[in-house]
């Protein structure tokens, strides 16, 4: 049998391989500013920073950096939203051969100091209206100055003036700085783009330390070197086959601190000089919606959620937005729901497909093509350069033939370096060349793969095991279910047995019997959840992805084993 059957997959134009050039990340940008200078790199609320101004904000700000003591190696942190800013940060860290280090604004004072103090982060870029929450936590780390933007700075003239008349003060934006800290707005005007020091960056130097959102316990920072972004940002872009460079207009919901948004969102645009739309709350669906209709937005890459929410907003239904501009869609975090990605594609005309990726690999390692086949709850093919197979779990050794259940494991030039100071962590996810994805998985006979679940969150009621995405799945199945999530919760009998929390759609009411009853002629009996919880909302993480971790501590908290 073939080893790499889903090249024969492949859609017209994308390579089986990629020439990959020796530079650093921000060659895209510099390319990007020379070839398309006054193409928009980004827009928000109607303001636009061309490439050129990009280019030439990200060389001053390297330079303001470097005098306050940045130096190469240096672990320099982002406390941003989506924004033009956070684009300047991020490319003005990597000139200076910094690594960078996005954390999550929504993160609790505990998070933020765990993954400042693991990974050494003595100078933070901020939002104003995150400002006084890293000062509350920055005794407890060795952050020694921050340097501060307002989102006030990236709004047009008339709509900033607006902003400090009505919101400014209100909503936190207003701050007095510390004699330490720094305006960014200052730190840029001081330098010219020929101040930028020139610091010798090649591929194997480090880019990148991105934190896993914890889904799965203690957040651990995966190293990424400039050559596996570089890898990854062409590998997404070979797979964009209709893509038109210098052309298109990519709709930046997914954040950009999450290693998806930053390299399918950020680093394909830039390398596609295509124009980033800013948005800074993902779950303003009428921001979204806006946004798309003003700005033509051509590429829109989401996850299920985000999806789900545009095909039942009522103005959507109505016929109030023309969503036609959408060409192309990569679903991620979870699993798209044949029902989601169908209406989606009716509604839009565009290509909504589901792909795959992790922090370790940043980001995508799977897509499905996006005019060939695309398998119901299949993750799609290995990108280009991608090996991947199917591992026995009993051995974690033996490779599997099709359709057989395993551990999946990946290969190519995106694997990570490493976690931070974490060996043991390192020397289990990376065994000879190998990442072990911690993912359960099985690959049909064409090379389209399956994800099954999280092997950390197999349930085992009686000493059988279900896999909480296919009983998930079953559910969402239902006509009245908008989201679900399973997990196993403690059972005096069983030991552990299924649980379910549904979400219904708005306007609709059912019975826990109705549930278990629906699941009956499509799932074993010991599949089907012995508990089902009606809820408004589920928890999840800033991409869309459903905390089942939460779910069953909230269960715990809500019935103490006695």
């Amino acid at each position: 049998m073939d080893e790499r059957p889903w090249l024969k997959q492949y859609d017209k134009g994308v390579p089986y391989t990629i020439d990959y050039p020796p530079v650093p990340l921000f060659y895209f940008l510099e390319e990007a500013a020379r070839k398309y200078p006054d193409t928009a790199c980004t827009i928000f609320k109607g303001a636009r920073v061309t490439y050129k101004e990009m280019n030439d904000i990200t060389d001053r700000l390297a330079a303001g950096l470097a005098s306050l003591g940045v130096k190469k190696g240096d672990r320099v942190g982002i406390f941003m939203p989506n924004s033009p800013q956070f684009v300047m940060a991020y490319f003005a860290i990597l000139k200076i051969g910094g690594v960078v280090v996005a954390t999550n604004p929504l993160y609790s004072p505990r998070e933020i100091e765990h993954q400042v103090n693991d990974s050494g982060v003595e100078i933070m870029l901020v939002m104003s209206n995150f400002y006084n929450r890293i000062k509350e936590v920055q005794p407890k780390t060795k952050i020694r100055k921050l340097v501060v933007t307002t989102i006030k700075e990236a709004l047009p003239p008339v709509l900033g003036f607006l902003f400090g008349l009505t919101k400014e003060k209100k909503d936190g934006h207003r701050v007095q700085l510390a004699p330490d800290d720094v305006w960014m707005k200052d730190l840029i005007e001081r330098f010219k783009p020929e101040d930028r020091p020139k610091v010798e960056i090649g591929p194997d130097d480090v880019a990148l330390f991105q934190y896993s959102g914890g889904t799965t316990g203690i957040s651990k920072g995966a190293v990424a070197l400039h050559r596996n972004l570089v890898a990854n940002t062409l590998q997404i872009r070979s797979w964009m086959v209709n893509c038109d460079e210098g052309k298109e207009v990519v709709l930046m919901a997914i954040p950009l601190f999450h290693v998806y948004g930053m390299v399918a969102g950020m680093c394909f645009a830039i390398r596609a000089a295509a124009s980033m739309v800013m948005i800074p709350n993902p779950r303003d669906i009428k921001d979204v919606l806006d946004n798309i209709q003003k700005y033509r937005a051509t590429i829109y890459p989401g996850v299920p959620t985000m999806y789900n929410a545009i095909n039942n907003h009522p103005d959507v239904q109505a016929k109030k937005y023309d969503l036609s501009s959408i060409k192309a869609c990569i679903s991620g975090s979870a699993p798209l729901m044949r029902e989601t990605k169908e209406r989606f594609e009716a509604l839009t005309g565009g290509k909504l497909v589901e792909g795959y990726g992790m922090s370790e690999a940043p980001t995508a390692t799977h897509c499905n093509p996006l005019f060939g086949k695309n398998p119901p709850g299949s993750i799609g093919l290995p990108l280009p350069d991608i090996d991947c197979r199917i591992i026995s779990l009993d051995d974690e050794v033996t490779v599997l033939p099709p359709g057989e259940v395993g551990e999946l494991v990946v290969k190519g030039p995106l694997v990570m370096k490493g976690y931070h100071n974490m060996p043991t962590e390192t020397a289990n996810a990376l065994r000879d060349g190998w990442l072990y994805t911690g993912d359960i998985a099985r690959m049909d006979e064409e090379g389209f793969f399956y994800i099954v679940d999280r092997k950390k969150e197999l349930i085992k009621p009686g000493g059988f095991q279900v896999w909480p995405r296919e009983v998930e799945e079953v559910i969402a199945q239902h006509p009245k279910v908008l989201e679900v999530g399973v997990a196993g919760i403690p059972d005096a009998y069983r030991g552990e047995t299924v649980k379910a929390w549904v979400v219904l759609k708005p306007g609709e009411t059912a019975t826990e019997e109705e549930i278990k009853e629906f699941c009956k002629d499509k799932l074993a009996k010991y599949k089907i959840p012995t508990h089902v919880e009606f809820r408004t909302e589920l928890p999840k993480t800033m991409v869309g992805k459903i905390l089942r971790r939460e779910l069953v501590r909230q269960h715990k908290e809500e019935h103490p084993v006695a």
